[in-house]
């Protein structure tokens, strides 16, 4: 039987902060790892490995200190949701090692949108023009990030865009899992089947990392397990709607920490398409919001 967690909005957007603080640290240390910062660069295929290999080996060891009550996986959707998981941080981390951490960041909030367009076809859902201006308006916003001229244009920035246009498609397998089965159970098989598919895709490509770089790969896996604790804790402590908007503290986070290990300062592109982005995204986040409140018969005097 679920206990619910005790509701606490100020608790929720701490966990949240938290999240994003570990969220954008996973992509800094995915960029030292795909540069030669610590060693050879290493492929993006071996450090989604790395994060998958420690964070289900973190995962475990909860599970084997907390024991929680686990039931049967819906394999099927799981595999799905982590085949597109697991290709999006690939890509993800791909992308950082090229651009600024704060451009791929803010193209990744554009993931929900792609969800919205994609639970048309999938979800057989109906978008209103609200929504579809929230999302055309994200759009523009990673449009003027692609910097779409011969002199600024930054092909890398079309893998952060990929992996947000396949982080989409996680989210409709995600919607299918959600209140199917125990969080940290999803949490724990999602990683599993992860580190399978990843161990699978790195053997191609598999270099001895230094001891600094295994290091940052555990750090990644731990940060992101972490992360992914945070969420789902903050998740159950507050309404969505609430907690969404503390999500897009991982762009501050992501600038940061950008500018204290690389020196890269954000330019007034990043600033102007960051705020386009995260304009549309928080809009369509208020409208779904809205969409799902339930709506209560207005009042008539006989």
């Amino acid at each position: 039987m679920f206990v619910p967690k005790t509701q606490s909005n100020a608790v929720a957007a701490a966990l949240i902060i938290c999240a994003a603080a570990f969220i954008a640290a996973t992509t800094l240390m995915a960029k030292m790892l795909g540069t030669d910062s610590y060693g050879a660069p290493l492929h993006a295929l071996q450090i989604s490995h790395g994060r998958f290999l420690f964070a289900f080996a973190g995962l475990l060891v909860a599970a084997l200190a907390l024991r929680p009550r686990l039931s049967a996986p819906h394999w099927k959707l799981h595999i799905a949701r982590t085949s597109f998981g697991w290709a999006g941080v690939t890509l993800m981390f791909a992308s950082v090692a090229y651009i600024p951490l704060a451009d791929a960041t803010a193209i990744s909030f554009l993931n929900p949108v792609f969800a919205m367009m994609l639970a048309i076809p999938l979800l057989r859902e109906t978008v209103g023009r609200v929504r579809w201006s929230a999302a055309v308006l994200a759009l523009v916003g990673a449009l003027i990030l692609l910097r779409p001229t011969p002199e600024s244009f930054q092909p890398a920035a079309l893998l952060a865009l990929g992996a947000a246009v396949i982080m989409g498609m996680e989210l409709i397998f995600i919607k299918k899992l959600s209140g199917r089965e125990n969080p940290f159970q999803i949490l724990l098989v999602n990683n599993l089947i992860g580190l399978c598919i990843a161990t699978c895709a790195v053997v191609a490509v598999w270099q001895m990392p230094t001891v600094a770089q295994w290091g940052l790969l555990a750090g990644i896996g731990l940060c992101m397990a972490v992360a992914q604790a945070c969420f789902v804790n903050a998740m159950a402590r507050a309404d969505a709607s609430f907690v969404a908007p503390f999500s897009y503290a991982t762009l501050v986070f992501a600038a940061l920490y950008d500018a204290l290990f690389f020196d890269a300062v954000p330019d007034a592109v990043t600033y102007l398409g960051a705020a386009v982005i995260l304009t549309g995204a928080l809009w369509l986040a208020l409208r779904e919001a809205h969409l799902k409140k339930p709506q209560h018969p207005t009042a008539t005097t006989p």
